[in-house]
């Protein structure tokens, strides 16, 4: 079996674009108004020719 690398190479330097710095936190989700009544992503049904279909 392989041993994985725990180190860089030697020479190894890091791009200046990489940072430290812990990822953001994603935003938080906003609650839109849906026009068309209950949002089918949510609820599960969909209307289609006025026919309720659930996939």
């Amino acid at each position: 079996m392989t041993q994985r690398a725990t180190q860089r190479p030697e020479g190894f330097k890091k791009p200046a674009h990489w940072s430290d710095a812990p990822p953001p936190a994603p935003a938080a989700p906003k609650d839109e108004a849906d026009p068309d009544g209950l949002s089918p992503t949510r609820y599960g049904d969909w209307v289609k020719k006025g026919i309720a279909i659930d996939f």
